[in-house]
């Protein structure tokens, strides 16, 4: 990598080291296998929304060409939002592509990933049924977010009745985590889950 993407991060990294944010413990990074390239960062979800206590993961990849290029960032922890895709994480913000700029930081990354999770983008969604849920439903989006950021993210909720219904189909054979997402895009109506799933 070229050095001056790597004293560019050591400077960013140590920035965030020393910020506020920090000293709150709404925002964090660190490094993987000692590597300047590969760093994991973590938000806090924002007061105020369904990720409200939660604590996300997120994986941090940062190019040869960074400044100039943004970094490949993605959730490692899952999430239920319009603009994050549920199965793989995958980020739509438009600072991450075409709106990159290299006067941009790793800080200015991280924080703007947590207000992405306090100001969704319905219309303009990287998970298609996050966001019709978020339109047409907008209670049941927000239970089910809660919910989310309960199972994956530490939140503070608890949710028996969504509980016991992926108990129930845990026990057609199904994991965890597929019952949890069939569930959700099915509005948590156990027969339509059943249904989508052995028809």
């Amino acid at each position: 990598m070229a050095d001056l993407a790597v004293l560019r991060i050591k400077r960013e990294f140590q920035e965030v080291m020393n910020s506020d944010e920090i000293v709150q413990g709404s925002i964090k990074i660190e490094l993987v296998n000692d590597s300047w390239t590969e760093l994991l960062g973590e938000i806090a979800g924002p007061p105020d929304t369904p990720y409200e206590g939660g604590k996300f993961v997120l994986d941090i990849k940062v190019p040869p060409s960074y400044p100039f290029r943004p970094p490949k960032v993605r959730f490692v922890t899952a999430i239920w939002h319009p603009n994050i895709s549920s199965a793989t994480g995958t980020i739509c913000l438009d600072i991450l592509k075409d709106n990159w700029a290299a006067a941009m930081s790793l800080r200015t990354m991280l924080l703007s990933v947590q207000a992405l999770l306090g100001s969704p983008e319905p219309d303009d969604p990287q998970d298609a049924v996050v966001g019709r849920q978020f339109k047409s439903n907008h209670e049941m989006f927000l239970l089910t977010a809660q919910h989310w950021t309960n199972a994956y993210a530490g939140g503070p909720h608890s949710f028996p009745d969504f509980d016991a219904k992926i108990e129930q189909l845990k026990e057609m054979g199904l994991g965890e985590h597929s019952a949890r997402s069939v569930l959700s895009k099915e509005n948590w109506n156990l027969q339509s889950a059943a249904e989508w799933l052995f028809s």
